[in-house]
């Protein structure tokens, strides 16, 4: 953890560091595929783990509200983006985790809820998860587009989805930080796409 040898200052300055070395054009792939999505009346979904499991929350919550204009609220004509974080239904989750294994907690739900065409975003800092890489694999097989979000070296998922956005860091935290940043304007870009 890069924090334990900066003070806040310096942990602040080597944050932007990182940010400033992101490659803007992954995100900019990222809030295309989604609004293409938003388009076609297809589902978006996400997974993650840990902190990557809560930035598939946050994001979910975000895109599901935060692209709409308070004009759209009460207006049942219009178009709402599809979106859906597989992280959220503690129940079910625990369910295939107890009786069939972790490694298919999101797989599982995927086979019920989604059909060719649709996007899923996998969310791992280390890009090795294997609930993650199992959803992937089952994800290309049968019609999904995926997109991985990764750190580190990007692990399996940064070959295995079709598309991606890494963060080159050995440090999870700042790694989940810059995605959640990356998320934030993804949700502007819509917003704007979708209610200006």
């Amino acid at each position: 953890m890069i924090g334990t040898q900066l003070n806040p200052r310096q942990f602040l300055a080597r944050v932007a560091e990182e940010l400033a070395r992101v490659d803007p054009q992954e995100i900019q792939k990222l809030a295309d595929l989604i609004y293409e999505r938003y388009l076609n009346g297809r589902f978006v979904f996400l997974i993650g783990n840990g902190g990557s499991g809560s930035n598939a929350s946050h994001f979910c919550e975000d895109m599901g509200k935060g692209t709409l204009a308070r004009s759209f609220f009460d207006d049942d004509t219009k178009k709402r983006l599809k979106v859906l974080s597989l992280t959220d239904n503690t129940p079910y989750i625990l369910a295939w985790g107890n009786d069939e294994g972790f490694d298919r907690v999101f797989v599982e739900q995927l086979k019920n809820l989604a059909s060719p065409g649709d996007l899923l975003v996998a969310i791992s800092g280390s890009g090795n998860s294997p609930n993650i890489l199992r959803a992937v694999e089952w994800a290309n097989a049968n019609g999904l587009t995926t997109f991985g979000c990764t750190g580190f070296s990007g692990g399996k998922l940064k070959t295995l989805a079709h598309h991606g956005f890494h963060v080159p860091l050995d440090d999870m935290g700042i790694v989940e930080s810059i995605h959640l940043t990356a998320f934030h304007w993804v949700v502007d870009d819509l917003y704007r796409r979708i209610s200006l």
